[in-house]
């Protein structure tokens, strides 16, 4: 067996026992819950041990695309195959999906011990995971999309888990009704594609692009829009987020696999179908604009935010509005190292979200000045001098690359944070602290940059390179970016003093209330029916903050 195909085929075995456990030993589940147990977390250690395995033989030999069965379709819609594709892009997310979705098997068996239903709960996990992990290798866009509905609909079933628990099933209700509407338009866009391309294969569809000279056709434009409708659904953007911030009440194995691995869905769609929206720019641009506005009222409803898994929910879709604004420029490497910064980061903060208040016990260095605009302006200036500096040395610089240094820009706005840490310290104190905070955002800046180049040459042509020539439009998009991301330093630093004005007050009330979006889609799931509880009726969940009580 060819190296080539030796990889194709782990990845294709990889979520073969995760479903097979689901489907086969899940029957009953409830009555032999240690076997069920059992049964997940091997499965889950053998999808992490071929995704490890796919990787390394990808590393010896080629990429390709391999078919295994078909089927026709009628209406001009292609073939429904089982086929995957072995590229850098599949493999990094099937190595991460596999990593994470091990080490939420493991934390379950301990969690879920003793609970009256663990059997069904290990069934269903094993189900969404081996779905998920279907969708990422699969080959076919009708497989994806197959994969896709099926990961949906088996992660409704732990979102529901409690079902007794009012705010659980109301926010599962949310989230089916939204990623069907989101299923539908996927399903029409991946129809308009495949009639205008006659390829339902990722790597064909891919080709057909690359050959393709002048305008799209319209089908392909609104093939385009729907697929970023379809991935702003399903990545919980403002104002359909409510869900995802609703969904606390679901055991906490449940929360770290969909914030650290099953949210990303919306933004691997836009990965994979890179190739189209490298073409249309228009559509990338209302992806970064939603995706900017997601950041905008998900960072400052975080602020107000008095629990911990709320903060974290915030932050989740605050981080996929990034990952969105990140393809919707164009930097797609950037977007993939995202998402695995990001989920490692979110699994264990989920996870060990028990023990934080332990960190809040520990003591704290002293803030003996209060933040000033001035403070903030001198840390802002060292920031972005310093990654201006160190992106000239890497050869980025802003004619040639300006959506890398707008990011690059937003790091800076970061490194402020840790550079007001010692600019606001005692004078006696600052000169060495300042020092030392200096140091660590110059090894920040590099780092950002070397690990652009590096993912830029791993990922080669899994997907589009960076844009060099951009128009007035994306242009004026960066400058919204640049602006909307200072706004929220700004604020942040000199949030004690805007919370004593009356605007301040009124801001801090609206948009711990989520600014209300969530408000007429919570109505319109309860015409549906009272859920358990009868929520609609006496009991009702006042907002979409997790913090809020059923009364």
């Amino acid at each position: 067996m060819m190296i080539a195909e030796m990889a194709s085929r782990l990845m294709l075995v990889a979520p073969w026992p995760l479903l097979a456990a689901g489907v086969v030993v899940g029957v009953g589940a409830d009555r032999h819950p240690r076997l069920m147990r059992a049964a997940t977390t091997g499965a889950a250690w053998f999808a992490l041990a071929c995704a490890i395995l796919a990787a390394v033989a990808y590393g010896l030999g080629a990429t390709g695309s391999e078919t295994y069965l078909s089927l026709h379709l009628p209406a001009r819609l292609g073939a429904l195959a089982v086929s995957v594709d072995a590229d850098v892009l599949t493999i990094i997310m099937l190595t991460l999906v596999a990593f994470v979705g091990m080490i939420v098997a493991r934390y379950s068996k301990t969690y879920m011990d003793g609970d009256e239903h663990e059997g069904r709960f290990h069934r269903w996990l094993a189900l969404t995971l081996g779905s998920f992990l279907t969708l990422i290798v699969a080959g076919n866009v009708w497989g994806f999309w197959v994969s896709w509905v099926a990961t949906s609909l088996c992660l409704h079933e732990l979102l529901a888990f409690y079902r007794d628990r009012p705010g659980a099933v109301l926010a599962a209700r949310k989230k089916y009704l939204l990623h069907r509407l989101a299923d539908a338009c996927l399903f029409s866009a991946f129809a308009l594609i495949v009639r205008a391309l006659h390829s339902a294969q990722w790597a064909g569809i891919a080709r057909a692009l690359a050959h393709t000279a002048g305008p799209l056709p319209e089908g392909l434009a609104v093939a385009a829009a729907l697929i970023v409708v379809s991935a702003v659904l399903k990545s919980a953007q403002f104002p359909s987020h409510g869900w995802l911030i609703q969904v606390m009440e679901a055991p906490t194995p449940v929360s770290a696999l969909l914030h650290a691995g099953i949210i990303y869905t919306g933004a691997f769609l836009v990965l994979r179908a890179s190739p189209l929206m490298a073409h249309i720019a228009w559509a990338g641009d209302v992806l970064a604009g939603v995706g900017l506005v997601s950041i905008v009222v998900a960072s400052l409803t975080m602020m107000t935010m008095t629990n911990i898994k709320g903060a974290l929910a915030y932050s989740t879709c605050a981080q996929m509005g990034f990952m969105l604004m990140e393809c919707g420029l164009g930097l797609y490497s950037i977007a993939v190292l995202h998402i695995i910064a990001h989920s490692v980061y979110k699994a264990h903060a989920f996870l060990s979200s028990g023990s934080v208040v332990e960190h809040f016990r520990a003591p704290k260095a002293v803030v003996s000045m209060a933040a000033t605009m001035g403070r903030a302006l001198l840390g802002l200036t060292i920031a972005v001098l310093m990654v201006l500096g160190v992106g000239h040395v890497f050869g980025v610089g802003l004619v040639r690359q300006p959506a890398l240094i707008v990011m690059a820009a937003i790091l800076a706005v970061g490194m402020t944070q840790l550079l007001l840490q010692a600019l606001n310290t005692r004078k006696g104190a600052m000169g060495g602290l300042l020092v030392r905070m200096t140091g660590l955002s110059a090894l920040v800046s590099i780092a950002y940059f070397a690990l652009h180049m590096g993912f830029v040459a791993l990922l080669g042509t899994s997907v589009p390179a960076d844009p060099v020539h951009i128009g007035m439009a994306q242009k004026v998009l960066l400058g919204v970016i640049g602006v909307a991301f200072l706004a929220l330093l700004f604020i942040q630093q000199l949030l004690p003093r805007l919370s004593q004005t009356a605007l301040g007050r009124a801001a801090y009330v609206h948009f711990y209330g989520g600014l209300y979006a969530d408000s007429m889609l919570t109505e319109f799931v309860r015409g549906f029916g009272p859920t358990p509880g009868g929520i609609g009726g006496r009991r009702r969940l006042l907002s979409s903050d997790p913090s809020h009580e059923v009364q």
